[in-house]
């Protein structure tokens, strides 16, 4: 084991605050890595606080995470020490069952080991975060950054940038297909960018008119302010897919009615109950789907990280000093960053 630090919350109420605590020597399939960079999500918040109601304390966040490797493994073979790897969603997984085996380890039958809070396979104890100075990861988790890449606005594209890209790519979204892109967050504003170079003609719902410059500046070809009934109204039938990455509790109706038939409604964002209620209508009588999709396999990570490289994409972000963490997520909360903040480790030495 080794001493490491980072920031964490020691209960839901309590604010974020530096900890010290154990990393595990690298076993021979691990790779150690010095974290540079790590991105805060908003399912941060949510688990800081218990939102869910799965926490596990102490609790570190942080699954967008960039560095460097400083140690390898005997058996380790695809990173060496110096690499600039990265690592997200996931470190580890049952590995055997059908969806493993099928490169979707976000859908491990077993349920997968997630970064933080999640008891580790090997010896139970609680995974803790990219909030932190470095990490003990096993190698088939962890990524590849193309040299092309940004290292700081590389990190939310392992969260947000795969949360998007998957769904996109197994829907099978090509040139010329109309993609409508439903919230313009940290997930919506990497939506529209892939669609539009997977060569989609690409619409940004909204509910404020402000946000249409901005929408264009990213990629968009139009925008619909979704509370203008009529600009709803004209819109109907019009969509081969909608990507939803509004996190809240929305009515989807008339989103649905916004798609031609067969067409595609994809959840990404939302993971409560729908309300209001759907009406069935507007799938059978158009033989319409609503869907859902979670994160990427390791492989699609990869995928997407070097799709980025190759069309020049890549988050836009608002870097951090480490101990204004409470107030981002306070800002996070109103809606009051463009589009993820990223944590300069380096200010964690401090």
């Amino acid at each position: 084991m080794y001493t490491a630090i980072g920031y964490a919350a020691q209960s839901a109420t309590t604010p974020l605050a530096p900890m010290t605590f154990n990393r595990r020597s690298p076993r021979p399939d691990d790779v150690a890595i010095e974290i540079l960079y790590c991105g805060v999500c908003h399912s941060d918040i949510h688990q800081a606080r218990n939102e869910w109601g799965i926490a596990v304390y102490p609790l570190m966040p942080g699954h967008e995470i960039v560095g460097k490797v400083t140690e390898v493994g005997a058996n380790v073979t695809r990173h060496k020490v110096g690499d600039l790897v990265g690592v997200g969603c996931m470190v580890d997984s049952c590995r055997h069952c059908e969806a493993c085996a099928a490169d979707l380890e976000q859908y491990c039958l077993e349920g997968p080991t997630l970064t933080y809070a999640t008891p580790d396979r090997v010896d139970g104890t609680n995974t803790m975060g990219g909030y932190s100075s470095s990490i003990v990861v096993s190698e088939h988790f962890v990524v590849r950054i193309p040299e092309k890449l940004n290292l700081a606005a590389a990190a939310p594209i392992l969260c947000a940038g795969i949360t998007t890209y998957s769904p996109l790519k197994h829907y099978g979204v090509k040139a010329g297909d109309k993609v409508g892109v439903l919230g313009m967050g940290g997930l919506g504003h990497m939506g529209i960018k892939f669609a539009k170079a997977m060569g989609a003609e690409v619409t940004l719902f909204t509910r404020s008119a402000s946000k249409a410059e901005e929408a264009r500046r990213q990629g968009a070809d139009h925008v619909i302010v979704s509370t203008d009934a009529e600009q709803m109204k004209a819109a109907a039938g019009h969509f081969d897919f909608l990507l939803d990455t509004i996190p809240v509790q929305h009515d989807l109706n008339p989103y649905l009615e916004t798609l031609r038939f067969d067409g595609v409604h994809i959840l990404v964002g939302l993971i409560e109950p729908v309300d209001p209620a759907l009406h069935a209508a507007n799938l059978v009588m158009k033989r319409r789907v609503l869907a859902g999709s979670l994160i990427g396999g390791i492989a699609e990570t990869q995928e997407v990280l070097d799709f980025c490289a190759e069309h020049d994409i890549s988050c836009d972000i608002e870097m951090l000093d480490i101990k204004n963490i409470n107030e981002a997520y306070s800002r996070m909360i109103a809606g009051d960053v463009k589009y993820r903040f990223v944590i300069d480790m380096a200010t964690l030495k401090a």
